[in-house]
């Protein structure tokens, strides 16, 4: 069985990680042996999940032989009618797994009994493309009624999205389960925004177990795609609360982007993230290293930090390496899980009985 990340770390401080669903406990001195197996204890019923599934690569080889073909057909279809759409897609991963693991809550909508995720902070009028990901599944459910997770097609299509953007292929581990409620608080409180500094993103990095290594490959999906003026407009006129550019910023490049994002423009203008956005390739880093990074997330790297600086220069040089740190990363993120028990949902965007969870107004009404 492969190693899966399940957070849970032993701190000084009592205190709920609201990262993740586990508890962590105070450390005291002066323990019997009897309060020490009571601490061992405590300590396994929390960090040990109630529930893992056993990922494997193959995972659906004889119950839907025809899955990954499947999905991968269905994301060239939508890489030919919108570029862009492929990218969007491959970012659902991030914004699935960092929040609660990887289990297809980011797709689902909200209801008048849960917030969404789709509805959190970084997003709301960001996270795109859900469309593709309902091809997908229809598709597999033709096929393959009840077999193949939403959580998994994120982890097939996130992979297929970066193959047929010509970067590199790495087989995938499945047989994840989806969650049954999806959290906007928690999204809220992890995911960072384009403002995160250097800093902010290692120590996010670093409570899931990831390297800087992995905070800087796994910023290179940045490679394809666009990102929304939205997202620069306080780099361009009020750069930490200066009232001026950010001065990490090639000076052509911010004129360009003056342009593009005018003061009181409309901010949902889009602009590609790095200068081949339909190829999965290391020019972002390129540009980083020029001072042409669109999000303050991602020029930090290069800027703000020698540690993260070195890999920029790295990889700006060195593409197969880039390359073999992105999948690294993937693999490792892909392994994050919540440890709860899940179904495989017949509707990406909705838990298979979400009609029993109804107000209790409903039944009021009831004569």
């Amino acid at each position: 069985m492969e190693d899966l990340f399940y957070p849970c770390t032993l701190k000084t401080k009592q205190r709920q990680n609201k990262h993740f669903p586990f508890q962590t406990l105070k450390t005291q001195t002066n323990f019997t042996m009897t309060n020490h197996l009571f601490i061992i204890f405590s300590l396994l019923s929390i960090c040990l999940p109630l529930f893992a599934n056993e990922l494997e690569i193959g995972y659906y080889s004889e119950s839907c032989p025809q899955a990954e073909w499947i999905v991968r057909e269905t994301m060239r279809k939508a890489m030919i009618r919108e570029p862009r759409s492929i990218a969007s897609v491959m970012r659902l991963q991030f914004h699935d797994c960092f929040v609660n693991g990887c289990d297809g809550s980011v797709l689902m909508d909200e209801t008048p009994n849960m917030l969404g995720e789709k509805e959190a902070l970084s997003n709301i009028n960001s996270l795109r493309s859900f469309e593709v990901v309902d091809e997908i599944k229809e598709a597999l459910e033709r096929k393959c009624p009840g077999v193949v997770s939403c959580a998994d097609i994120v982890i097939m299509a996130s992979r297929d999205a970066v193959a047929l953007s010509r970067g590199p292929y790495w087989d995938v581990k499945l047989g994840r389960e989806d969650s049954l409620t999806a959290s906007q608080e928690d999204s809220n409180e992890i995911m960072p925004s384009p403002r995160a500094n250097t800093t902010l993103l290692i120590n996010l990095f670093t409570e899931f177990n990831l390297t800087i290594t992995d905070l800087v490959a796994l910023s290179g999906s940045h490679s394809i795609g666009k990102g929304r003026c939205f997202s620069v407009m306080f780099r361009l006129y009020n750069q930490s609360g200066s009232g001026r550019p950010d001065p990490n910023m090639d000076s052509d490049y911010r004129n360009n982007l003056f342009k593009l994002c005018p003061k009181g423009g409309d901010e949902n203008v889009t602009m590609k993230l790095d200068f081949t956005p339909v190829i999965f390739d290391n020019q972002y880093f390129k540009d980083l290293v020029a001072m042409k990074g669109f999000l303050n997330s991602d020029q930090t790297l290069f800027s703000d930090d020698k540690r993260t600086r070195k890999l920029v220069e790295k990889f700006s040089k060195d593409q197969d390496a880039f390359f073999k740190a992105f999948v690294e990363g993937m693999v490792k993120m892909g392994d994050f899980q919540s440890g709860k028990k899940g179904e495989i949902r017949k509707n990406c965007r909705v838990a298979n009985n979400n009609n029993r969870f109804f107000d209790s107004s409903f039944l009021r009404n009831i004569r």
